[in-house]
This record gives structure tokens, sequence and C-alpha cells, in this order.
């Protein structure tokens, strides 16, 4: 069996990646171009983000309000929607770009549906069990009987959850499985309804240390990786705009550098942009500094922010494939599911 290292939530400001991202940035997949709007009308570009707007979006807001995405040619406009909905919008080319995870591109793309991966926002997926210290879960293998709260049987953190359990030779039969369909799972733990839950790394976790819990965190990525959420588009819109989408991930990726090497611009950012985040900046800073660090890893480090790990998508590819009731086919690959068409060199995937 494979035993995860557990962490506290009160762990979770360490920003020491913030050196090597700014460095990473510069030579990275994904160089700033520095492209100003030209005499002509900016391209109109509708953004997909999470369900709620949120501190974790805190790249898009600041790369619009510094002037970023108007200076490369671009009139952005964001549209919060869930995952499933957004991937669909994708397709059609109702939205142009979002931020989807990988887990639903891989079932999307091998039934039919024409969208394709193009950047990496989360280098790491954020995806997270966790439990209250004193319920004793330190490895994956401390999971069998417990209660585990999850949205639902479907998304992410299902399929997550699944493959955290598979890595040591686990099913969801050997734990007890209660959904929360309001996502109310963090709450659940934090009252003693359920042992354990499923969540994002940058959210239940952080909330619960700052109610004083001490909070163990076994982090799927560590034995199981996934590809993490990232700018997904329409095949389609990819062939219609492409300098349009390559100018906004460069604009995005380079906000994302400022808020690495300052938080608080991106926090400043985020409540300018939702005014009501503003009554607890303890949270959101936490919940950001969280966020910071799940946009790195040890290849994005070396490659550059927004660069795509190809091992990590054959990892997603074979743990989704492998699942009870897959609608991953055969056939499918990772050069189906992502592409290198907005690089501005040729470092490749």
């Amino acid at each position: 069996m494979h035993r995860l290292q557990s962490q506290t939530s009160r762990s979770i400001g360490a920003l020491a990646v913030a050196a090597s991202l700014a460095v990473g940035i510069a030579g990275g997949t994904f160089a700033q171009s520095g492209e100003a709007a030209t005499d002509t009308e900016p391209v109109d570009l509708t953004v997909g983000l999470g369900y709620i707007p949120s501190v974790q979006f805190a790249q898009f807001y600041l790369a619009e309000q510094a002037g970023y995405y108007e200076e490369a040619g671009l009139e952005v406009t964001f549209q919060n929607k869930i995952d499933p909905e957004l991937v669909t919008l994708l397709a059609r080319g109702a939205v142009d770009i979002g931020m989807a995870d990988g887990t639903s591109v891989i079932p999307a793309v091998s039934q039919g549906i024409p969208v394709v991966y193009v950047a990496t926002i989360y280098a790491r997926d954020p995806n997270v069990v966790f439990a209250l210290d004193e319920t004793g879960v330190r490895g994956v293998e401390d999971l069998v009987g417990k209660s585990i709260g999850i949205p639902g049987r479907y998304g992410s953190s299902w399929v997550a959850l699944q493959a955290l359990l598979r890595s040591a030779e686990l099913t969801p039969d050997d734990v007890d499985i209660v959904t929360y369909p309001d996502f109310g799972q963090g709450v659940a733990v934090g009252t003693g309804q359920v042992d354990v839950a499923t969540g994002f790394v940058t959210n239940e976790p952080v909330q619960l240390g700052l109610q004083g819990l001490e909070v163990d965190v076994l982090r799927v990525s560590d034995v199981a990786p996934l590809p993490g959420p990232g700018l997904v588009t329409g095949r389609d819109t990819l062939a219609r705009k492409p300098e349009a989408l390559r100018a906004f991930t460069e604009a995005t990726i380079k906000a994302m550098a400022d808020i690495t090497a300052d938080p608080q611009v991106g926090l400043a950012a985020t409540f300018e942009r939702v005014p009501e985040l503003a009554s607890d900046p303890e949270t959101q800073l936490a919940i950001l500094e969280a966020t910071i660090e799940s946009w790195t890893s040890d290849y994005a480090k070396e490659n550059g922010l927004g660069s795509v790990d190809p091992s990590a998508w054959e990892s997603g590819l074979e743990i989704m494939r492998s699942l009870p009731d897959s609608v991953v086919v055969d056939s499918l690959t990772v050069d189906d599911l992502v592409t290198d068409a907005l690089q501005t060199d040729d470092s490749g995937y």
C-alpha cells in the first residue's frame, strides 16, 4: 500500500516556490510577448470560470484590471458555470475559453465532444481527502470503514477519491459514501457528521484550519497523478481565434506570476471584482496562498507556468480508463486531449 504524508492546513501558507516560478515564467512554455492592442477593434472573448466568483480566480481578475487583456487587444467577459455545463458550452463555441478539470476533458473527448486543453493552471491537481486530526487518518489504508462525504458520484472529486482508493487496492465498497449535493461535506467533517470528506486543498481544509481545527490532508496527486484544472477551448474556436486565445493565455499567466511574487495584488484584484469577499481578508488570503502553491510542480518549475505535464495526462488517462463504468475508449491518447497550438516557443509537451 502507498502511504501519503499528512499535512496540517496550517502549513498551507508556505510560498517558497515564488522565486522559481518568477524565473520559470521568463523562459517557460508561455512567454509574455508584450503585444499591444492595435488600432483594430478588440477581439471579444467569453471566458468561463468556476461556479461562483472566488479568490481562486484572482489571476483573471488581475489581468483584466491591470490592462493585460486590453493591451493584448481583447475584450473579455467572464461567466461562472459548473464544470459539466462549461465543457458543453466550450464545445459549442458559446464560451471561447474557460477553466475546466482535466478529468472532465478526458471523458468528454472520449465521447466525441470537441474540446481541447491548452494550458495548465493547477500544476498539481488540488483534489484532496481530509479529516480532523483526531480521526487518525494518516494514509489511504486508514480510510477503510470510514464515512466519506462527497458532493456526489460524479466530477473530479469522485474520480480523485476512486483513484486514491485504487492506489491502496481499495474500492468505494471499502468505505461508507455519504453524499452532500449542496457541497456541505467540509462542514460535515468539522461538526463530526462524517469522518472524512473530499475537497480542494484550496478550500475546505483552509476553512477548517482557520477555525482552529487541526486537519490532516491526503493529497491525491501524491499517489495518483491526475491532470489539474486548466484552460480549455473548443476545437472550432481554436481554429477561428488562435491569436486571441494565445494572447489571453499569455496575459493570464503573466498575472499568475505577478500574484506569485506578491499575493496582495491578487487579493486586491479579487476584492475589486467581488467586494463581498473583502469582509474576511484572512480567509481569502489563506485560500489564495494555497491556490498559488497548487500552480506549481517540479515540471512547472522546469518548463514554466502554463506548461502541460504529459506524465500527469498519461496517468490520468490510465486511471480513468480503469475505473468502473469508464467511458474512456482504449484508442484515446494524450494527443487527442491537449495541444501545443498556443505555445510561443518549441519547448514541447
